[in-house]
């Protein structure tokens, strides 16, 4: 059973790799996710905090994964980089979800519909990521 927050995870990267995608304007890809039927068992204020706020600051979140990728940025699967932005976001503007909370969600939606090991790729990249982005993490022990 998926609570209503991995359900609003999991459309903001639906939403994230539409608008990646077919180059469409975030308010446009907001209203059809916002159209599916599974949206009203999402956490939507979660799902726009997400989606806004990743896509507001894509770049700059960008700027703080590259240097941890073994690859040319180019060459990450759309699901992995919208996987990617969003934790980075999750990582960056909300310290009330936990760290670890926020890369095991990211693996699991990486799990649904990324490639086989696309999860592998994006565990070790937040790894590295939450080191750097919450050093003084209380729960990093």
């Amino acid at each position: 059973m998926k609570t209503p927050r991995r359900r609003a995870r999991e459309l903001a990267v639906q939403a994230l790799y539409q608008s990646n995608i077919n180059n469409t304007a975030a308010p446009e890809v907001a209203e059809n996710i916002q159209d599916l039927p599974e949206f009203e068992k999402a956490d939507q204020e979660l799902f726009t905090k997400l989606f806004f706020g990743t896509k507001n600051n894509a770049e700059k979140y960008m700027e703080c994964i590259h240097p941890l990728l073994d690859r040319d940025e180019k060459d990450l699967s759309p699901i992995e980089r919208a996987v990617l932005l969003m934790a980075c976001h999750e990582l960056s503007a909300m310290p009330e979800t936990p760290y670890p909370v926020i890369i095991n969600e990211a693996i699991e939606v990486t799990k649904t519909f990324g490639g086989t090991d696309g999860y592998k790729f994006v565990n070790g990249i937040l790894d590295r990521l939450a080191v750097q982005l919450r050093p003084d993490d209380p729960k990093r022990g």
